[in-house]
């Protein structure tokens, strides 16, 4: 049996893949002239079952964050509503509304880039909730992995401001 030491690296590893692939799909979104947030929904051991970027603008739906699109495709495609065993990795902290999706959907853990911070710098109107705060106050066993690319994350906004809609909500 594997030692956490030996296990350590291929869990940063598989984090780090995760959040390239959130990443990948969030300039797509930013491409298809969406608002710059990716996430991907994947098995504990890092197979993405689901990819997905923010839809807000073109579905006409203040809920379609990237994490609630993802949690939706996800479930829809597993034919599930419990989502223990898979994980979400999302280009920036997510907000409340997704925070309370991602706990009842039962992910094991968010894996997460940028910060709430780097959202408003952006413009974009965040609640200042951090989501140690929510899931700490609110109890949930989510494990939450922070900053992971935060650079590249970050510069998602920058990328973002340059593109062919860059107007937050």
């Amino acid at each position: 049996m594997p030692s956490e030491r030996q296990e350590a690296p291929d869990v940063a590893a598989m984090h780090t893949e995760l959040m390239q692939a959130a990443i990948e799909v969030c300039k797509e979104g930013i491409g298809a002239g969406q608002s710059p947030f990716g996430a991907v929904i994947a098995t504990t051991d890092g197979r993405i079952v689901h990819r997905a970027h923010n839809t807000v603008r073109s579905s006409c739906d203040a809920t379609a964050h990237a994490e609630i699109t993802a949690i939706r495709g996800a479930c829809r495609e597993l034919k599930l509503i419990d989502l223990t065993g898979h994980v979400i990795a999302t280009t920036c902290e997510p907000c409340a509304m997704c925070a309370a999706a991602i706990h009842w959907a039962r992910l094991d853990a968010v894996i997460y880039g940028a910060g709430i911070a780097d959202a408003q710098r952006s413009r974009f109107n965040e609640l200042t909730v951090p989501i140690e705060s929510l899931f700490h106050q609110g109890g949930s066993g989510v494990r939450i992995i922070p900053h992971i690319l935060r650079d590249e994350c970050a510069e998602l906004f920058e990328l973002w401001t340059r593109g062919p809609s860059p107007k937050p909500y």
